[in-house]
């Protein structure tokens, strides 16, 4: 027992420094623009489908643990890791070499639903920082009962993030293509 509680005591600041700080230097990342460094356009669908694999590699992993495959749970959810810091990654350079796309669908339903789903979406990204890093200290100083309990509002929250990521991406991406074919006419 002792043990487990270095281990949290140990990774506790660090939870807190990268729960602050990852959505800081993305807000200040988001507005700056890098002078002559060619726009990262071909990012968008590959980060959404980053978005998409995590989703179902989450889903997996709670599958794997259900049957008590605990080495299968575990790999899957360092892939999941893996994955948000990679679109992270990608996201970021994207924003900082090209102008955000603009949702331009007229359309007052279709619009709010796609403010929800962003809205949401970048709430609780911001949110899903802290629970996936408690969620894992858990169960790294091996405090199944307690990592168990947290994953259940850790998961569904994870699951939705990475979903709605690939939903605004494919609502922006076929609202682009509508105002282009909108534009020819």
């Amino acid at each position: 027992m002792e043990a487990a509680n270095d281990i949290e005591k140990k990774y506790k600041k660090w939870i807190v420094i990268l729960s602050v700080a990852i959505p800081l230097v993305v807000a200040i990342l988001f507005g700056v623009k890098l002078e002559g460094v060619k726009p990262l356009t071909f990012l968008p669908p590959i980060y959404a489908t980053i978005n998409g694999i995590t989703a179902v590699v989450l889903i997996a992993a709670v599958i794997a643990i259900k049957n008590k495959k605990v080495k299968l749970h575990e790999t899957l959810m360092k892939i999941c890791i893996g994955l948000s810091v990679a679109f992270l990654a990608m996201y970021v350079a994207y924003h900082m070499t090209s102008e955000s796309a603009k949702f331009q669908n007229p359309d007052q339903l279709t619009r709010g639903i796609y403010f929800f789903i962003l809205i949401s979406h970048i709430v609780l990204s911001v949110a899903i920082i802290p629970l996936v890093l408690i969620t894992y200290v858990k169960a790294l100083a091996k405090r199944f009962d307690k990592h168990k309990k947290i994953a259940k509002i850790t998961f569904p929250i994870w699951l939705y993030v990475a979903i709605t990521g690939v939903v605004v991406f494919l609502m922006i991406s076929s609202d682009k293509a509508e105002y282009a074919i909108n534009a020819m006419q």
